[in-house]
């Protein structure tokens, strides 16, 4: 079981929203587990070129290794944390193996270790983002029928998003928020239980309404047209405007009812 889904159940759901989970799945696999593996196979391959065998150096991407296998099983439905391992694990790959192909008596190899550092978090990055993009494009209903934490940008709200959980909704507003003096937790996110949610519709905006939003927000709202949720619960209304707000809508009245 995870996040109260059996695992099964997402590989016997239709084939659309199966056939996405296995490919996203083998992404978040590579993310967590081969670029640690990548590591260890350099590491190795570098270590045997020079006498005497230097097994030591393994150490750091085993490490690796065993903390993408914990990390795995903890953040496999959530797509926000991806990219985040990405770059570390990609940045401490490329940093390491060039400092430590000094060993091999050609120092140039070690001089560029923040390119490489650069380019391992470009990489892993960027597998992250192709693993949601699998998983979100195109965004279909089916995806409140499995255990992905989904996550989407607002739109004219900059840095601020809807999170949709398995058994929450948060709205969150810009991280660096965070670091400004007299900031309560309440005042820089929003959660609401999906029990507590009385009603869930989307709308079309015309642009010119002047929407309020009970968290901080460092920019003022700009007000775009287009779909929008209306997102009712504990007394309050958010209008979130979000360019796939229809399948927002049944996504959070399919989750809200299971």
């Amino acid at each position: 079981m995870c996040l109260g889904f059996p695992v099964s159940s997402v590989e016997d759901a239709p084939g659309e929203v199966a056939r996405r989970h296995r490919q996203v799945q083998l992404v978040v696999s590579l993310i967590y587990l081969g670029i640690p593996l990548v590591f260890l196979a350099l590491v190795l391959w570098i270590s045997s070129r020079v006498s005497p065998f230097n097994w030591q150096a393994g150490l750091l991407p085993l490490a690796l290794l065993v903390l993408g296998w914990f990390l795995r099983g903890k953040h496999r439905y959530k797509p926000q944390r991806w990219a985040g391992a990405g770059g570390w694990f990609g940045a401490i790959t490329g940093v390491f193996t060039a400092f430590y192909s000094i060993v091999l008596d050609i120092n140039w190899l070690a001089t560029p270790f923040l390119p490489a550092a650069l380019l391992g978090a470009i990489l892993g990055i960027g597998l992250a983002r192709y693993a949601v993009r699998v998983l979100l494009d195109p965004l279909i209903p089916e995806l409140a029928d499995t255990p992905y934490e989904l996550i989407f940008r607002l739109r004219g709200l900059r840095l601020t998003t809807l999170g949709i959980g398995t058994t929450a909704v948060t709205i969150r507003g810009p991280v660096l928020l965070r670091t400004k003096s007299g900031q309560t937790p309440e005042d820089l996110a929003r959660t609401y239980q999906l029990s507590e949610i009385s009603g869930v519709h989307d709308v079309t905006l015309s642009g010119a309404e002047r929407l309020k939003y009970p968290i901080s927000l460092p920019f003022p709202p700009i007000g775009t047209a287009g779909p929008a949720v209306i997102l009712q619960a504990r007394g309050e209304d958010w209008v979130l405007p979000t360019d796939h707000g229809p399948v927002i809508t049944q996504i959070l009245n399919r989750r809200k009812a299971a």
